[in-house]
């Protein structure tokens, strides 16, 4: 079905029909058809006529330009049957007084009139049809009219596309709505089971003595619980920017022009978004950075590992050194990088094995001095084919295969989240602690120091 013609197509049929008067065409008609035909009928509705309709035929007449007959020698398909009734080319030719055979009228309308198929691809979208009364089209007019035609037919192939591109703009804004409604409703719902997750948590640490070894696991829930609470609130922040700053759906208007190269701005002079967005794609602004102390995000992430070492009777040892230079970071950043590490190598290492985090490496660039946090396992470790890909959306290679969950984002978002951090994440694969016995995958998030004068002790 084609789509409605747009005001545009319009002004250039009118300007190309002003062309063929110029030509000297005492009549002429541009026709689009109700949808796109090949080689079959289709009914035609006229978009463009000089002189006005009211003028040359009768509302229910609208089709009177087209001929009767198709002339059987032409290589274009032809369009619908067309109606009896014939616009005269002047008054010789009308009724039975005509003195001429039928033959002969019927060869001078030919020479008169041109009725050409708008066409592109095979595909028939329309017709031209113009004719004069004084004289025949020499080849050079008829050569000049079928660009004319051609013209047309590309200008409704694009207006065409113009459509539907907007109208599946229009769709897919409909369809983000309701996305958006969906998790407005999904985060609402979630609200009341983390608030009782997270009074059961407090209750729970207020009653348990301050040497009850049962008191740490307590505090865990109630951390993990405000962790969650932060990943809502990033969501409740996300859905805010995506309803203040709709993207238009109509198409830029005619007076677009292309940009130039004083239009286009610096990156001093674009504007800079400042709240941080731990979601994928939401970016996390310089600005953000600050100095912050690696062993106080690491030991809370700590404490939930190890009890989740002993449960799956995993040996889980960690190496941080009491003088560790700040790092420039974010909180929440580090938190959610280091947590995604940890949770891999405790779902991915097998029951009995062993998990090592080392902090201190030291490494020196011409951007600065660079601290290290190494996460082994001791697990199947990375095939080489999947390295390359390791850190891509959704791929998570040979794992894919086995039973273990996953969605392949947990890496995605920390690389991400590293490099915003003008810091570097690095996999080694079999890992590149010495007692993992050739096992495993080693990953060390690198980041910048604050005193670069740090010597690794």
């Amino acid at each position: 079905m084609l789509m409605p013609a747009s005001s545009e197509f319009v002004a250039l049929c009118q300007a190309q029909v002003k062309v063929m008067q110029k030509l000297g065409a005492t009549l002429s008609a541009v026709y689009l058809t109700e949808e796109l035909v090949e080689d079959s009928e289709a009914n035609l509705i006229p978009v463009v006529a000089y002189p006005s309709p009211d003028v040359v035929w009768e509302e229910q007449q609208e089709l009177a330009l087209l001929p009767n007959e198709t002339d059987t020698t032409s290589p274009v398909p032809w369009l619908p049957s067309a109606a009896d009734t014939f616009i005269p080319l002047d008054g010789e030719f009308e009724g039975s007084e005509s003195t001429q055979p039928q033959s002969e009228v019927n060869t001078l309308l030919k020479q008169r009139r041109i009725v050409l198929p708008l066409m592109h691809e095979g595909l028939v979208m329309g017709l031209l049809v113009t004719e004069r009364q004084d004289r025949p089209w020499n080849q050079r007019e008829r050569s000049q009219i079928e660009e004319i035609a051609h013209t047309m037919a590309i200008a409704c192939i694009l207006d065409q596309r113009r459509a539907w591109f907007e109208q599946q703009l229009t769709q897919q804004h409909q369809l983000q709505e309701k996305q958006n409604d969906l998790l407005h409703n999904l985060l609402h719902q979630l609200r009341n089971p983390l608030t009782a997750l997270r009074t059961f948590g407090k209750l729970l640490l207020k009653r348990l003595g301050i040497g009850d070894p049962n008191r740490d696991i307590a505090a865990n829930i109630l951390r993990e619980s405000d962790r969650i609470q932060e990943l809502l609130q990033q969501f409740d922040r996300v859905l805010e920017l995506a309803d203040t700053n709709q993207v238009p759906l109509t198409l830029a208007p005619a007076h677009l022009r292309v940009e130039t190269e004083t239009d286009i701005e610096t990156d001093a002079q674009k504007p800079t978004a400042k709240p941080l967005l731990l979601l994928p794609g939401a970016g996390l602004i310089t600005s953000t950075l600050e100095s912050l102390s690696v062993t106080q995000v690491l030991e809370p992430l700590l404490a939930s590992a190890r009890a989740i070492a002993v449960e799956r009777h995993l040996d889980l040892q960690a190496e941080i050194p009491s003088h560790l230079p700040p790092v420039r970071a974010n909180a929440q950043a580090l938190r959610e990088i280091l947590s995604n590490l940890i949770d891999n190598a405790l779902k991915y290492t097998p029951h009995g094995g062993k998990i090592y985090i080392q902090v201190g490496q030291e490494r020196e660039t011409p951007q600065g001095r660079f601290v290290g946090i190494a996460v082994s396992d001791s697990g199947p470790g990375i095939p080489p084919q999947d390295i390359a890909h390791l850190f891509e959306r959704g791929y998570r290679g040979v794992q894919a295969e086995t039973e273990i969950p996953g969605t392949g984002l947990g890496l995605a978002i920390a690389k991400e989240l590293v490099e915003q951090m003008q810091g570097e994440i690095q996999v080694i694969s079999p890992a590149q602690h010495p007692d993992t016995g050739r096992l495993g995958v080693t990953f060390v998030v690198w980041l910048r120091t604050e005193d670069d004068s740090f010597v690794k002790k």
